[in-house]
């Protein structure tokens, strides 16, 4: 699937009158609606329920900003795969809107402040993602995405050095600029050292569900993977056992690890554990840069309380021999002591929990 041109803005009257006619075409108008969750992106879902107590979520994603064409076909990829995503109801792309199927209020990380059996949920979300990386990948990439090339690696990490280093008063050459990105060229090949696979980017607590009355795997319900990309098996295990946003103990990772492999045997240990170091870092480099947009920029300050949390993340992953020439070049040029908080640009800060 190759999808056409960007969209076309649109103006708010003439998408309230194309989410009207949605709504009757569907046989929604009439359901009650109040706002599900909000996003980091533009995105907003709101839930709609009938009288009759049936629900559905709306996706808002406004053009040109947000585009539904790419969570459209790896949901139906998804799905065909027999995996656990929202249903798709009702449809128009044009105007940016979505209607799925509710999967309900069940998320892992409303699971886990209720006191679930953490080590469950986890191994059911691993077991979900090395199911999905045992296909072969002719099958689970028959669905048309991107690859994790090298530009979208260093135009992620480079969110650091135009966010973050600002953010906390460090001023950078361009000669520390560009050996930041020389480092991090070279270590691109380690990290496709393993298979690949398709990537779904976001795979965290946050965007997974429980779906009681499902078997296996399909009990893990799967969200918010509009911006997969074709990459190395090693991302979406490390992105959920290295959250941004919560603490996991290191025996539980440990484990983990290990379920995972043992269910992928012919991927080589070694070379996984190079992968998973490069990718993790990687990630917090870019995850630290967004967090500090977020403020800056979007008006969303809240998610600078998790920037101690992606330092720590950040320094684990610098101990892989692999990566001593990015720890030398983090020490020279963000020391620890430069490692904190960036005071916000829009309002007080709720430190993470």
């Amino acid at each position: 699937m190759t999808l056409p041109s960007s969209l076309h803005p649109t103006d708010q009257a003439t998408r309230d009158a194309a989410l009207t006619t949605l709504l009757e075409a569907s046989g929604w108008s009439q359901a009650q609606r109040g706002l599900l969750a909000g996003d980091a992106s533009f995105r907003r879902y709101d839930r709609l329920e009938k009288a009759d107590g049936s629900r559905a979520v709306l996706m808002d994603a406004p053009p040109p900003v947000e585009d539904t064409r790419p969570f459209l076909a790896i949901a139906r990829h998804l799905a065909g795969l027999g995996f656990s995503v929202p249903t798709i109801l009702a449809e128009d792309v044009a105007h940016g809107f979505l209607l799925l199927e509710d999967l309900g209020d069940d998320t892992y990380t409303r699971l886990l402040a209720r006191g679930a059996d953490e080590e469950a949920l986890y191994a059911l979300a691993v077991d979900t993602l090395a199911r999905l990386h045992a296909l072969p990948q002719d099958q689970v990439l028959a669905v048309a995405v991107p690859p994790y090339d090298d530009s979208h690696y260093t135009d992620e990490v480079a969110l650091l050095t135009r966010w973050y280093c600002p953010g906390v008063g460090l001023t950078l050459t361009d000669a520390a600029v560009a050996d930041y990105v020389r480092i991090w060229e070279a270590l691109y090949p380690v990290a496709r050292s393993v298979p690949e696979t398709l990537v779904l980017r976001d795979f965290h607590v946050d965007n997974l569900l429980l779906l009681p009355g499902r078997e296996g795997e399909a009990a893990c319900g799967l969200l918010d993977f509009q911006d997969a990309l074709r990459g190395p098996v090693t991302y979406d295990l490390m992105s959920l056992l290295e959250d941004a946003r919560r603490d996991i103990d290191s025996d539980r990772i440990a484990r983990m690890k290990a379920r995972y492999l043992a269910r992928m045997p012919h991927v080589d240990s070694e070379a996984f554990a190079a992968s998973w170091a490069v990718l993790a870092a990687q990630r917090h480099a870019k995850v630290i840069g967004i967090f500090t947009r977020l403020d800056a920029r979007d008006g969303k300050p809240h998610y600078l309380g998790h920037i101690p949390r992606l330092w720590r993340l950040m320094e684990g992953a610098l101990t892989h021999p692999v990566l001593k020439p990015l720890a030398d070049w983090f020490a020279q040029h963000v020391p620890s002591s430069a490692r904190v908080i960036p005071p916000s640009q829009s309002g007080a800060v709720h430190p993470a929990p």
